[in-house]
C-alpha cells in the first residue's frame, strides 16, 4: 500500500519524519513530500507537487491554512484514503473529499500503526 505524507520533514523529532520511518519499518511504500529537501530513513524528500500512480493513502501533516493549496493535487492523485492527523483536521477539506470518494480518517497515523489499525 503506497501512502503519500504531506508536510514531510527531515526533522527526526517532527511527527512526520516518524511516521515515514514507522511506515517503512511496516513494510508500507512511502512517498515523503514536504517544503524542505532532505532525507527520511534513506528516502528523499519530494518538494513540490509531483504526480504518483497508485497511491492509496494520503496523510496530513500540514495545518488547515496551508493545507489549501493542496486540494487539487491530493484529489488528482485518487487516493483511497485521506487521513488527517491531529492539528490537521478541516471540515472543508474533508466534505471535498468525501463528495471524491476518498475514505476520510481523523486519527494518528503513528497510533494507527502501532494498533495496527492502518
Amino acid at each position: 500500500m503506497k501512502t503519500l505524507i504531506l508536510g514531510a520533514s527531515p526533522n527526526p523529532s517532527r511527527y512526520s519524519n516518524k511516521a515515514v520511518r514507522l511506515l517503512k519499518i511496516n513494510g508500507h511504500e512511502v512517498v515523503p513530500v514536504g517544503i524542505r529537501k532532505g532525507i527520511i530513513s534513506e528516502t528523499e524528500i519530494i518538494i513540490g507537487t509531483p504526480f504518483f500512480k497508485d497511491i492509496h493513502t494520503v496523510t496530513l501533516y500540514l495545518g488547515p491554512a496551508r493545507q489549501t493549496e493542496y486540494y487539487e493535487y491530493i484529489l488528482s492523485l485518487k487516493p483511497k484514503r485521506l487521513i488527517f492527523n491531529p492539528g490537521t483536521e478541516n471540515a472543508e477539506f474533508e466534505k471535498l473529499a468525501i463528495k471524491n470518494n476518498i475514505e476520510t480518517v481523523e486519527n494518528c497515523t503513528l497510533v494507527m500503526l502501532n494498533t495496527d489499525e492502518f
